[in-house]
């Protein structure tokens, strides 16, 4: 979890190393510079509130860096009459970013759990995705570690993750292969060990 604290004006800044994060009038002095690097003109009618609007539009891109997925996953239920067969959420919609491209990544995620003794609301487990995905990412880190916090605080009997995604660093410039989609998956506990398991989960999300 990436540390913050807060500065004098209340904004939230970004400890990393012996750098704080930079002010909002340096991002948007940045966004300028950028515009002007692009050909354009910043000081122009229609662009003069881009990069106020940019940078509006970055804390809410990159909002999981404010978040603690396990701080997320700490509320969690033990009442469950001994239900222990597999807990199943299908079709997370998420959007992250490309850390190398900074363009976006759109896709879903499949996230399942078998329980031992506790189980948690469902919406945690979207809430999960989306603090991961709303940071820079490359969608194998972030596959993992969707399933890693999982694993870590609700100690399960197995944890499995698939994300599916279309990344626009490959379908809008590079190669320019639209349609293509990425997929990743993480298996932990049972769904790595128990073949069995493992297909049901995968029968489950349409994956056989």
């Amino acid at each position: 979890m990436t540390n913050l604290r807060k500065s004098s004006a209340g904004d939230a800044t970004t400890v990393s190393g012996k750098q704080d994060q930079p002010s909002r009038a340096e991002a948007e002095a940045a966004v300028r510079t950028l515009i002007r690097w692009a050909g354009d003109d910043p000081t122009r009618e229609g662009l003069q509130k881009t990069p106020e609007r940019v940078v509006k539009s970055y804390e809410e891109f990159f909002e999981g860096y404010r978040q603690d997925p396990e701080e997320i996953l700490r509320t969690t239920f033990e009442e469950t009459e001994g239900y222990d067969e597999m807990v199943v959420l299908k079709d997370i919609d998420f959007h992250s970013h490309c850390e190398h491209h900074m363009v976006p990544i759109v896709g879903k995620a499949y996230v399942a759990y078998l329980p031992d003794k506790r189980v948690i609301g469902i919406s945690k487990l979207a809430r999960v995705v989306e603090a991961y995905a709303r940071r820079l990412q490359i969608q194998e880190k972030m596959t993992a570690q969707i399933a890693n916090a999982i694993n870590d605080v609700l100690k399960p009997r197995g944890v499995a993750v698939i994300v599916e995604a279309e990344h626009q660093c490959m379908t809008t410039r590079g190669v320019h292969k639209p349609g293509v989609s990425m997929v990743t998956s993480t298996m932990l506990g049972a769904f790595r060990d128990d073949a069995l398991t493992r297909r049901e989960f995968l029968a489950i999300v349409g994956r056989t």
